[in-house]
């Protein structure tokens, strides 16, 4: 299993994580990424390495 983190510092709510992965991530009240599910396996983690892989801030890890 793999948890997702989103560091709420660096992300500036490009938006391209919640729109790749929307069943992992979603934007709070400012746009700014949270995530949904923490722990993913499978579909899920290949969309939570989705949103890792095209976030411009590199504000999402994933911790396997």
């Amino acid at each position: 299993m793999t948890r997702v983190f989103v560091d709420a510092e660096r992300c500036v709510g490009h938006g391209r994580c919640y729109t790749l992965a929307p069943a992992v991530f979603d934007s709070d009240e400012f746009g700014h990424a949270v995530v949904l599910v923490e722990d993913v396996s499978g579909e899920l983690e290949a969309q939570a390495a989705a949103g890792e892989q095209n976030c411009p801030e590199q504000a999402i890890t994933l911790s396997r």
